[in-house]
């Protein structure tokens, strides 16, 4: 009984295996399900999606975690009701947890339903309130971006570094449309209209774990939006991190778990970033 008590908190290396296999065996039964979904429901908005392949992933994902580590928590997009009120109360109900899995089992519904291949598990593990594991998995791409907290982010086996770009008009950025139309999505949008004049371009690609990722990569140099979820930036969170990046909430202030407007960059445009959505009142 000692003994495996001592294997599920020997630390980085068997959290992170499990959570390696369980966004790849998720990942893996969500590509062949794409274009083959039975059920499609709305949750918080037409913009909010669910089908039973989310709900399906996070089943996996959830029996998996809690057959390695019964002991411990877990906070998966599915199992919470629609909408920012239910989602910070759930993160209020479970972020006191010693270890807490969280997990959003497609970030990208709306493109896995109209066969976008732009869509990705997310599993993170915080132990304490602080993420210390972060995997992205894209399916369609076979991408795996791995992070363990003091450790480095990893793709395809590479060590990953933020971008070198030292100005936005030199910059990629990415940013999304939130689902709550009625806040979130007016405030990103005149954050949308004074970004893109000042930046060397902008993507909206529908994944804020996969934007984070891209940042994380040297692929994009800054992502931001409003309105987000713990699952859908705690792993992405670390990823930056720990390729040299930064993240902070859209007033500057340190990342945590609870934020939900969230600027994630190479940490060398962070601050003209967000004077810019600071300057369009965007900031939420």
């Amino acid at each position: 009984m000692n003994e495996q008590r001592n294997d599920s908190v020997v630390g980085g290396k068997s959290f992170t295996a499990v959570a390696i296999n369980c966004a790849s065996k998720a990942g893996e039964w969500i590509k062949t399900k794409l274009g083959n979904y039975a059920s499609l429901d709305m949750k918080y908005s037409s913009h909010d999606l669910v089908t039973e392949v989310d709900k399906g992933s996070e089943k996996l994902i959830r029996k998996l975690i809690l057959t390695y580590f019964p002991d411990h928590s877990f906070l998966g997009e599915e199992g919470v009701e629609p909408g920012p009120e239910a989602s910070a109360q759930a993160l209020r109900n479970a972020r006191d947890a010693e270890y807490l899995w969280i997990v959003d089992p497609i970030d990208g519904t709306t493109n896995f339903v109209h066969g976008f291949p732009y869509f990705a598990v997310s599993i993170a593990l915080a132990h304490k309130g602080e993420v210390i594991v972060g995997v992205v998995y894209d399916p369609s791409k076979d991408e795996l971006f791995i992070a363990e907290k003091g450790k480095g982010a990893y793709v395809r086996g590479r060590r990953m570094q933020v971008s070198g770009e030292d100005r936005l008009s030199d910059s990629l950025i990415a940013t999304g449309f939130p689902a709550d139309d009625s806040y979130a999505l007016p405030l990103n949008m005149k954050g949308l209209a004074a970004v893109v004049p000042k930046a060397r371009n902008v993507r909206i690609a529908g994944s804020a774990a996969l934007h984070m990722a891209y940042v994380a990569a040297g692929r994009l140099s800054g992502f931001w939006e409003i309105g987000l979820n713990c699952w859908d930036l705690a792993a992405g969170a670390l990823l930056v991190r720990e390729s040299g990046g930064q993240i902070t909430d859209t007033s500057g202030r340190p990342f945590d778990l609870g934020v939900r407007n969230v600027v994630a960059s190479n940490g060398l445009i962070h601050d003209e970033l967000l004077a810019t959505l600071k300057s369009a009142e965007a900031i939420g």
